[in-house]
């Protein structure tokens, strides 16, 4: 009877131990947020500074074309809304659906980023590259750099897709799963912010 009482000690404590790691871990992927916010703040001053500076070059009415950063948009935040989903589906313990939506938030996430690659392609072919104007520098530098974190979250969606696919839906899946929504969700309040400031105040 006692070595029971023992066991069920011992794994009510592995338990909660998880629980304050992953809380714990959650924690700081808080803190690593806002370092990040202070990185596109910095970015966003950095782009306010120079956007008049187009040294004879194009503007931003000149160069910007709202239909398609529209599309861009929508599939990132309909990748928003299936990555809850997939938060959903890992409440209720779905592993199946948790992976399905998943698969679907990669694909919208990997079609903006082709989008955006599409962008970057066809303006530095028309010789409006990072290197023609303090302008077009902050306006890459700012974008790119948005664009190199949904790149990232992209290849830590697949490699978790993999892990929960291989271990299922365990507490340190659960732990990432979270700390990834909460990347994915920042990205996309970041873009709001992009597209708000750089495009559409940029062609009125």
């Amino acid at each position: 009877m006692s070595n029971i009482v023992i066991e069920k000690d011992v794994a009510h404590t592995q338990e909660h131990g998880h629980e304050d790691a992953g809380s714990l871990s959650v924690f700081g992927f808080w803190i690593y947020l806002m370092t990040d916010c202070i990185l596109f703040a910095s970015l966003f001053a950095g782009y306010a500074v120079l956007r008049d500076s187009v040294a004879g070059g194009p503007s931003s009415v000149d160069i910007f074309e709202l239909p398609y950063v529209l599309a861009e948009t929508m599939l990132l935040l309909l990748s928003s809304i299936t990555y809850g989903y997939a938060m959903l589906a890992m409440n209720r313990g779905q592993q199946s659906q948790v992976l399905r939506w998943l698969g679907l938030t990669f694909v919208l996430g990997a079609g903006f980023i082709a989008m955006e690659i599409n962008e970057f392609h066809h303006l530095i072919a028309e010789g409006y590259g990072p290197d023609r104007s303090a302008f077009l520098t902050a306006f890459f530098t700012l974008v790119g750099t948005h664009g190199a974190h949904v790149l990232t979250g992209l290849i830590w969606m697949a490699v978790l897709m993999v892990q929960i696919r291989q271990k299922g839906l365990t507490n340190t899946t659960a732990t990432r799963l979270s700390c990834l929504s909460l990347f994915w969700h920042f990205l996309d309040v970041v873009w709001i912010c992009v597209f708000t400031v750089i495009y559409l105040l940029g062609v009125v």
